[in-house]
């Protein structure tokens, strides 16, 4: 008799565990592994389900023995138990291909350098109005495995890094929404560019005639790259304006889509504020009406969004000043766009994990809108590199009760904190969620001293 085929799953987080139920429910030999310790959650999921694991550390040769692993999107290529696994020709997958061979469900899915989570949340919320039977997944939500194996929807609706594009082969989205494509994560990538662009445009590996791409016609890199690609899903590009092509766009104070299904409506309507949420919701709405869903629940959908939490989110106004928690803004071009939106002097907070960030690419924003800095992270050296020479004041903290203090020193009356860090959050914070609601724990604090 043969033996079952043996799933080792690496990552013991959403996506590891989510898998792992899945492969114990479709019959494999599965057994999950983490190199630190499980939360309790976790640990729970797999002990009710009667599911092996070990935690704290690695035991090679049972990783080795595997058929098929399936690797957390957090753990990296270059990590050196991967490393043995791929010299053994074991191949390795990400959850979301795993997920995809157990499920007929259409996939709406949703990448880019800025705008995933705001986009992905948005759409969501548009297909629950219209009553649609759907998940949210992949950044954001439960587990894709997870929710195939014990709770399926007809239609998911999954937000993608570059992480988890890496390990998709099989993998087909019905629709394929590209928001963006800044630098970003490039200390993964060997600081090679085109290595994370390359991720990004996995997303349309598999499409066919019967899906469609849903991308911004403006961005230079997805124009380049778009040059370079045999494309046969259908084009549905958007714009602010309307140009050859574009199916959504604005349009005498009014957001327009084209196509599928023609709708319009008054700009000013719109929930969310900002260029840069414009495209979100342009894209939303197009993807969408691509589902079917008709224009007056995209309507309703678009009036009614509130926005993802650590998205430009206000936290509170003390004394005047206004805070605001943008700790989702892991890049440059995300601080950017945050930048650009504000309307009074800013404290700008900025710092974490550097991930080969250029920041000049804020610098005129920064000189232009923002009164000054407070550098939040373990090593700011590189910011002193590169904001010193604006005369700005500058404070540097290592924690984020000594941060608001100095922002509480700083901010005068009528101005805005922002905390939108252009990094990632793992030196002093467990996690971005973790940096942002500890930045709303010490705001809170403020309205009582």
């Amino acid at each position: 008799m043969c033996r079952e085929k043996r799933i080792i799953v690496i990552g013991g987080g959403e996506s590891g565990a989510g898998a792992a139920v899945l492969a114990m429910k479709k019959g494999f030999d599965v057994f999950l592994s983490d190199s630190g310790p499980l939360s309790e959650h976790y640990r729970e999921m797999l002990e009710s389900r009667h599911i092996p694991y070990e935690e704290g550390g690695h035991t090679e040769a049972l990783l080795l023995s595997a058929d098929e692993v399936i690797k957390s999107p957090g753990i990296p290529d270059q990590s050196e138990i991967v490393c043995k696994i791929r010299q053994r020709g074991i191949p390795i997958i990400s959850e979301i291909e795993f997920a995809g061979r157990y499920t007929h469900a259409k996939m709406i899915c949703i990448t880019g350098s800025n705008g995933k989570t705001t986009t992905t949340s948005l759409i969501y919320h548009i297909f629950r109005q219209a009553g649609y039977n759907v998940g949210l997944a992949g950044n954001i939500g439960r587990s894709l495995a997870l929710q195939v194996a014990e709770e399926p929807h007809d239609y998911y609706v999954i937000e993608l890094s570059s992480f988890q594009l890496e390990g998709m082969y099989d993998f087909r989205a019905n629709v394929a929404v590209l928001l963006n494509i800044t630098p970003d994560h490039l200390d993964r990538y060997d600081y090679q560019m085109q290595h994370y662009v390359d991720a990004k445009m996995r997303i349309l590996r598999n499409q066919t005639k019967d899906d469609a791409f849903v991308y911004w016609q403006d961005d230079p890199i997805i124009k380049g790259e778009l040059q370079k690609y045999h494309i046969e899903s259908r084009l549905c590009p958007f714009s602010l304006i309307k140009q050859h092509g574009t199916i959504a766009y604005l349009k005498d104070g009014r957001y327009e889509i084209e196509y599928p299904m023609p709708f319009n409506m008054e700009q000013e309507a719109l929930a969310l504020t900002g260029r840069h949420n414009v495209y979100n919701q342009l894209a939303a709405g197009v993807s969408a009406s691509l589902m079917g869903i008709e224009g007056a629940v995209v309507e309703r959908g678009l009036r009614g969004f509130k926005g993802v939490e650590h998205r430009l989110e206000r936290v509170a106004t003390v004394d005047g000043v206004l805070y605001i928690n943008d700790s989702k803004a892991t890049n440059v071009g995300a601080c950017y766009y945050a930048l650009e939106s504000m309307k009074a002097p800013t404290v700008l907070i900025l710092g974490g994990k550097d991930k080969g960030n250029d920041y000049t690419e804020i610098l005129p924003l920064v000189k232009e809108k923002c009164r000054a800095l407070v550098f939040l992270g373990r090593d700011n050296s590189k910011l002193h590199a590169v904001f010193d020479s604006l005369g700005l004041s500058i404070s540097d903290v290592h924690s984020m009760s000594d941060c608001l203090e100095a922002c509480r020193r700083e901010a005068l009356e009528g101005d805005v904190v922002l905390l939108s860090p252009c990094c990632a959050s793992f030196d002093l914070f467990r996690n971005m969620e973790d940096r942002g609601r500890q930045f709303k724990e010490q705001v809170r604090k403020l309205i009582h001293k």
